[in-house]
């Protein structure tokens, strides 16, 4: 099995803890950590951020959203600034400098901040010329992937406006603008239109899409593969953008994709040099499908999936893993290619010695990992020896 042997007891932690901790907050402040982001810079130093969420937070006016660097591949973090009001962001690289992009708040505004040393200072959102993307409406996002495809910068946000209710109010549009534009101007975006949802899909049970991915597929055109509310969970949903650059397609009998974990938060990218797309997902397997009312609940277990064209997937291996759904989860991961490894930034649920996370949403640790060797990862065991190795009672952890 290409992966790490070597456990780690992280400070303040009840249990064996997998990977380095970033940042921990108790569960008794009732703020809670969401939003991982990861970026790497130029200098080859690591960029980390989350924001913060709960009844203790400010996330429904003013996002906060934390910056953590490290300058040893990873081994050790340190806090380096705060922004807000920032939540829901990413962290990317773009032309040597270091951007954030998310919105205000919890469907606020989307906004893009930019950073010259390394993430330490920022600049401020006060206009449509230095960051105020979208100067009125609600938008919703996660830290999604940016594509760079065709001589430009592309993104997937939703339209948060069609109601009050989760998943129905999301509907959504790409954006994007040319690589050499000023990313902090307005008027440098272009937006799709948006592409309204319709509840009498899957048979009734469609509940909402949201957190979608920009991919270029292996025609050159552009998609926006999304994540899926539906009670079975493993479905995804390919929305195209039309030849006309603008307009957005879908077609309800053929472009819901099987992807195991799309009940849930993914993060999709092109292999740099195989070509094929790698996903870390929160797949279901079959011995908890039904610890928890829905799938979307179920995070207990991160995959990494492969696929040649976006849409058939395959779990190649299982990454990390906790027998218990209900107060342990590994979410929201963002990663990136380093080399041959993929780095993982993960909104973790865990055990510490105040109690441990209140469930598996409402997360406690924002952790690091490495998966060495990814193309090759899981080798030689199915995945229920994956998934008994990685157990906190069992061997090897990333």
């Amino acid at each position: 099995m290409s992966m790490e042997t070597e456990q780690k007891t992280q400070p303040g932690s009840v249990t064996t803890l997998p990977g380095t901790v970033i940042n921990h907050l108790p569960s008794e402040g009732k703020q809670y950590i969401g939003s991982p982001s990861l970026a790497v810079l130029p200098d080859g130093s690591y960029v980390a951020s989350h924001d913060v969420f709960g009844p203790s937070t400010t996330e429904m006016e003013e996002g906060h959203t934390f910056i953590y660097r490290s300058d040893d591949r990873g081994e050790s973090w340190e806090q380096i600034a705060t922004i807000k009001p920032a939540f829901w962001s990413n962290l990317f690289v773009h032309n040597g400098a270091l951007y954030l992009m998310g919105t205000t708040h919890h469907h606020g505004l989307i906004v893009v901040r930019r950073s010259d040393d390394g993430g330490h200072t920022w600049t401020l959102p006060e206009d449509t010329q230095t960051g105020i993307i979208t100067p009125y409406g609600q938008y919703h996002t996660a830290p999604m992937p940016m594509l760079v495809h065709r001589g430009r910068i592309w993104r997937s946000i939703e339209d948060a406006t069609a109601s009050t209710r989760w998943g129905v109010r999301y509907n959504p549009l790409i954006m994007s603008a040319p690589l050499g534009a000023d990313l902090l101007r307005q008027d440098s975006w272009s937006f799709s239109s948006i592409y309204r949802q319709n509840a009498a899909w899957l048979d009734n049970g469609f509940g909402g899409w949201l957190e979608g991915n920009v991919l270029a597929l292996p025609d050159g055109s552009v998609a926006n593969l999304l994540r899926v509310d539906v009670d079975a969970g493993g479905v995804a949903a390919m929305v195209t953008l039309d030849t006309d650059g603008h307009s957005l397609t879908f077609d309800p009998e053929k472009d819901f994709v099987e992807l195991p974990g799309g009940a849930t938060k993914f993060s999709i990218r092109q292999d740099p040099l195989e070509g094929g797309y790698w996903s870390l997902a929160n797949a279901v397997p079959e011995r908890h499908a039904k610890d928890l009312p829905r799938h979307t609940f179920i995070r207990n277990t991160l995959a990494l999936l492969y696929s040649a064209d976006a849409r058939h997937w395959e779990t190649r291996a299982i990454v990390l893993y906790h027998p218990d759904s209900k107060r342990h989860g590994f979410q929201y991961v963002d990663w990136l290619f380093d080399g041959d490894d993929l780095i993982v930034a993960s909104r973790t649920s865990w055990d510490d010695p105040t109690g441990g996370a209140p469930n598996q949403h409402d997360a406690n640790f924002l952790t690091f990992h490495r998966i060495p060797d990814f193309r090759t990862a899981g080798a030689g065991l199915d995945l229920e020896q994956q998934m008994a190795a990685l157990s906190p009672t069992g061997g090897s952890q990333l």
